[in-house]
């Protein structure tokens, strides 16, 4: 989806992924030492928002201005740490070895922009770095609490271990929520989460 498509639906519907973080991105981001957090695919900032507040410099990614300017005005005193960059992910080039951790929360691409992007993170987590996913799985097409109605898009088990095998996998596992994430995210879901951390060679 384009830039205009979600400037849009971010104009006619603040907050339409809620204020709160991701259940599994805050679980696992405060067992982890603060440091520098990039969020693809940030949105309104939910996510980046807790995750100031836990005291970790955030690097935001996103391809809706309007959703940038939301999310800056919502940060309030963070906004001068939040450094939010308006990119489409399928044209961006991370820095490697820069960042602790990368959160991962419903990153929806079409394959060959996946599997490039999946490649970029892990280049771009430092040794000993730690990645957060979770993401729609097949099983939830039918479902009417988000994700895209194409099944290419979504995760499985399979694939995301091939895409991420340059990795350590910490857990990697299907789950079944009870969303409750604005009105873009509400209602049972079907969802795959991974926990995994990039070797680090010099311990």
């Amino acid at each position: 989806m384009n830039p205009q498509f979600w400037n849009q639906k971010f104009e006619q519907q603040p907050e339409f992924y809620g204020r709160k973080p991701n259940v599994w991105f805050q679980q696992n981001l405060d067992g982890l030492k603060v440091g520098t957090l990039l969020l693809p695919g940030e949105g309104e900032g939910r996510n980046a928002l807790y995750a100031l507040s836990r005291g970790w410099n955030v690097v935001a990614v996103d391809q809706s201005e309007v959703a940038r300017q939301h999310a800056l005005s919502a940060a309030g005193s963070y906004a001068a740490k939040l450094d939010y960059q308006v990119v489409n992910l399928a044209e961006i080039t991370l820095p490697e070895n820069t960042y602790d951790a990368v959160g991962l929360i419903y990153i929806h691409l079409p394959p060959k922009e996946r599997i490039n992007f999946h490649q970029q993170v892990i280049r771009a987590l430092k040794p000993g770095g730690t990645l957060i996913l979770e993401g729609f799985e097949p099983r939830q097409l039918p479902m009417t609490s988000g994700g895209p109605k194409d099944e290419t898009m979504l995760y499985t088990i399979e694939q995301i271990s091939k895409e991420f095998n340059g990795l350590t996998i910490r857990h990697l596992d299907y789950a079944q929520p009870v969303l409750d994430e604005g009105p873009g995210h509400r209602g049972p879901a079907f969802v795959l989460r991974l926990l995994a951390q990039k070797e680090n060679k010099g311990s």
